[in-house]
């Protein structure tokens, strides 16, 4: 059995998104609640990332989409809280013309290795994160790396609906044997 805890990234998951949609079909997966979704502040989705976790019955496994895997990276370092592993959907590029100027304080990405098993599903033509780009941050964080076709920055405006493949991967991952000591 696994708990998940789903980021999303700024401007928050509309109902279009799969992730609003899973949690939709899946009324036990929760999301994080920082104080702002359009005026990303490190510190604050830091800390709310952290009460989320910490509320969780079981390690859980962070669901994260767009800026929201740039938290997990910067969370990840200060905090010792335990999580089974992390499942990060269209990494953006903090250097690319894309990236939001609001998000400015997230753009000092950790590149070390994260202190869980984590999987970053890209899309090969995602305006806001390269594969080059995602590629690099896999090898960094020592992530698995799933490239899942055409879909532009996998959200709302994909048209993936419920994302079946998405979930078939987040399912895989979730049953992958976690780690000794986790």
């Amino acid at each position: 059995m696994s708990e998940f805890i789903h980021l999303p990234g700024i401007g928050n998951s509309g109902n279009a998104h799969w992730q609003t949609r899973w949690e939709e079909a899946d009324r036990s997966i929760r999301r994080f609640s920082p104080a702002s979704w359009d005026e990303p502040d490190l510190s604050d989705w830091t800390a709310a990332l952290e009460r989320a976790v910490r509320s969780a019955k079981i390690p859980p496994i962070l669901v994260a989409h767009s800026l929201a895997c740039l938290l997990v990276a910067h969370w990840q370092k200060v905090s010792e809280a335990p999580v089974r592993g992390a499942f990060l959907v269209a990494v953006p590029d903090p250097s690319s013309a894309a990236f939001p100027a609001q998000a400015a304080g997230f753009a000092a990405v950790p590149q070390e290795r994260f202190r869980f098993p984590s999987l970053i599903v890209a899309s090969t033509d995602d305006p806001y994160g390269s594969l080059p780009y995602v590629r690099e941050r896999a090898a960094q964080w020592g992530s698995g790396l799933e490239v899942v076709g055409a879909f532009g920055h996998i959200n709302g405006q994909s048209g993936l609906e419920d994302w079946a493949e998405g979930l078939g991967l987040l399912k895989a991952f979730a049953a992958a044997e976690p780690p000794a000591g986790a």
